[in-house]
């Protein structure tokens, strides 16, 4: 029965929690047990049981739980299999999500070998608007996890051709997650670069992604001031904060942090 699996998925991270603190006890029996279990049902024919071993996966990932070998050996393979050009349509898709949510938290080396090559083929997807969107509005996450140099020499392609989609939701997308892409980059690319691409943004024939494109445009002139003397930085969760100068620290120290929170960086794949 699929509920009785979708059940079994919501109660995967709980046990894996429980047998990562006794360990002694069963040292291999999250590995020998639920993570085959875990693989398995990310390609179960049930679209409940799918997503539950989705979130099941992200929980266990998030929480450190899963060893790097199992990632490179269990974990990749699949998700490269059902985000393959033939792959089916809802497979592809729910693929392609789990792999930009999961890019933040594996290794900036399995990122950029195992997963990068495939986010810049799925960018290109011209049989589904739904997979490109979904790299359109995470791309900001994956910049960051691969970092500089493989963004501007793999990415920063693939972003303009999605800055210039016929769809207006992906441009949109775009003009979302335009400073996180930026931050990511040198100032020469900055400035030669993605400067001319955002004014093409703020110029856009669609009246949603010009506004998208406003709003982004504070956050995206940020990305030129120098973090030491701006106070500006990147938090944890994708948001651009103010970072209070030490005289402010000390005139308020009775005080709760006046950081705030400019915009979010990136947005989720509708």
């Amino acid at each position: 029965e699929p509920t009785v699996r979708t059940e079994l998925m919501e109660q995967i991270p709980p046990i894996a929690i429980f047998l990562q603190e006794s360990r002694p006890k069963f040292p291999a029996a999250f590995f020998e047990y639920l993570m085959p279990i875990v693989v398995r049902y990310l390609t179960d024919v049930n679209n409940q049981v799918r997503k539950a071993g989705q979130e099941a996966l992200l929980i266990l990932l998030e929480q450190d739980l899963v060893a790097q070998s199992d990632i490179e050996n269990k974990v990749c393979p699949i998700l490269l299999d059902l985000s393959a050009p033939d792959s089916d349509d809802e497979y592809k898709v729910e693929a392609v999500n789990i792999i930009c949510k999961m890019a933040s938290m594996l290794s900036r080396t399995t990122v950029e070998h195992m997963l990068l090559p495939r986010f810049c083929e799925l960018c290109s997807d011209g049989k589904l608007f739904q997979v490109r969107k979904i790299c359109a509005a995470n791309f900001g996450d994956i910049c960051n996890a691969v970092g500089q140099e493989a963004t501007e020499r793999l990415l920063i392609p693939k972003f303009f051709d999605l800055c210039s989609d016929s769809v207006w939701g992906m441009r949109k997308a775009c003009a979302e997650c335009f400073m996180a892409v930026s931050y990511t980059t040198s100032p020469e690319v900055r400035r030669s670069k993605l400067s001319p691409l955002f004014i093409s943004l703020i110029s856009d024939t669609c009246r949603w992604v010009r506004q998208a494109a406003f709003q982004s445009l504070g956050p995206f002139i940020s990305t030129f001031a120098n973090p030491s003397s701006a106070g500006l930085y990147i938090r944890e969760d994708g948001t651009l904060s103010i970072r209070p100068s030490a005289q402010d620290v000390n005139s308020n120290s009775c005080q709760p942090s006046n950081s705030i929170t400019v915009m979010s960086s990136t947005a989720n794949a509708a």
